[in-house]
């Protein structure tokens, strides 16, 4: 009885979020969309210079860590979400194709930092300049996407210290597994 007063009582106080509108479904539905696009364009355009869209990626976080951060393989796995081991099969095929180096830290040796050659900086600047190109023409569609599941987007909203990935105010909500 105790049991059912206590489930009784947080189904009351605690009724859990509000169900999703039609319109929600549909604004969630275009944002995915919008951004599998986005997705399909950029593989495409990595495939057509001969390089793996995964090591697009990676050269795009390496250029693109934040100041300050090492370029190790942890942080890479972290940027790019993958397991070690992947990053290292990754960071392999990309020193292969003569797109990245590794060296061993000066201060901690047993760590391995990562670099862009001048080929992988060319590749990667090449490929950057037709990602803007296709932002600037499609990105207002994925800011109409996300502006409509959102409701707005006011100051809060867009509010950043320009230093985000690295977990500082974010909240990543699970599904629940009902």
């Amino acid at each position: 009885m105790l049991n059912y007063i206590a489930l009784r009582y947080n189904a009351v106080m605690n009724p859990g979020p509000p169900d999703l509108t039609d319109a929600e479904y549909r604004a969630l539905a275009e944002l995915r969309h919008q951004i599998r696009r986005f997705l399909h364009f950029s593989e495409q355009a990595a495939r057509s210079i001969g390089i793996e869209p995964q090591q697009h990626q990676l050269l795009l976080a390496l250029r693109g860590l934040p100041p300050g951060v090492e370029p190790t393989v942890g942080e890479l796995a972290e940027r790019l979400q993958l397991q070690h081991h992947s990053t290292v099969e990754l960071l392999d095929r990309a020193e292969a194709h003569g797109l990245v180096e590794r060296q061993r830290s000066r201060v901690d040796r047993r760590q391995v930092l990562v670099r862009l050659t001048e080929r992988g900086a060319a590749v990667l600047r090449e490929l950057s300049l037709v990602h803007r190109a296709q932002l600037q023409s499609t990105g207002p569609r994925l800011v109409q996407a996300l502006a409509a599941l959102l409701g707005r987007i006011g100051p809060e909203a867009a509010a950043s210290d320009g230093e985000a990935g690295h977990g500082q105010g974010e909240t990543w909500v699970q599904p629940s597994r009902g």
